[in-house]
């Protein structure tokens, strides 16, 4: 078997005893797929785990995880992540207590692979001292990823959080500004202060930052756009905002 099969073989598992073999051992799960309508014994005792960790997981159907695996999966898929997750309740006191001033990225719905990659290889270079997702609507933590970070994802923390709107308020009550990066606003990222504590919010291509979290915001902030084109990648925004943070502290 080639190095690269032996790779693809350790990121995933299936089989309900398997899996909860894997998670009792501390294996980090970064998605589980269920068969829809799934039941019997032996995956009550899975699915105790699965809320008992707050594991993130999908009901499919049987022919998705046909699709994954050819072999007796019992009708349970796991995608296992090559990184440890963090909680941020964990991640700003220790930011604090080494003298820093918090500088945090928060990516809101960024479910593509390679621009998550992306962000976290820019944000690692910068010096970002932590990056917060949400469990759902998030894109997959998996080789390819790693990959388009060329290593970040094992350098700089991961926080991942079941309830981001409870995680932002954390973060505010932390003494953290939150800044939103959208085009939903007259104030440019130049005019707007990043040399305090600040969590930088990115938003969705599709349709930004979602409104509940503008609305939390303590500043909005665009990039200008001079050209024809209204709008960037975001992986490519988040690069902009983040060295203009870097810039102001100098």
């Amino acid at each position: 078997m080639s190095q690269k099969n032996n790779n693809q073989e350790k990121n995933f598992i299936f089989g309900i005893r398997s899996i909860i073999e894997a998670i009792e051992a501390g294996k980090t799960i970064d998605k589980l797929f269920i068969q829809k309508g799934l039941h019997n014994d032996l995956f009550v005792e899975l699915w105790k785990l699965v809320r008992l960790r707050r594991i993130n997981y999908k009901h499919v159907p049987v022919e998705k995880i046909n699709r994954l695996t050819r072999k007796n999966h019992q009708g349970v898929f796991a995608f296992v992540s090559p990184i440890e997750f963090y909680k941020i309740e964990d991640i700003v006191p220790t930011i604090y207590e080494e003298g820093k001033t918090p500088l945090i990225l928060v990516l809101d719905r960024i479910t593509d692979v390679r621009n998550f990659g992306a962000i976290c290889r820019t944000a690692e270079c910068a010096g970002v001292n932590t990056i917060l997702i949400p469990e759902q609507k998030t894109a997959a933590i998996n080789a390819d990823a790693v990959k388009t970070s060329a290593g970040a994802l094992h350098k700089i923390p991961i926080c991942r959080t079941w309830n981001l709107k409870l995680s932002l308020q954390f973060l505010k009550d932390s003494g953290i500004q939150l800044v939103s990066c959208t085009e939903k606003t007259d104030k440019e990222i130049y005019s707007t202060d990043f040399k305090n504590p600040t969590a930088i919010i990115m938003g969705s291509e599709e349709d930004g930052v979602a409104p509940e979290f503008l609305k939390m915001s303590d500043y909005k902030a665009k990039i200008p756009m001079n050209g024809n084109i209204s709008s960037l990648n975001v992986s490519v925004a988040a690069a902009i905002i983040v060295y203009e943070a870097i810039r102001q502290r100098g």
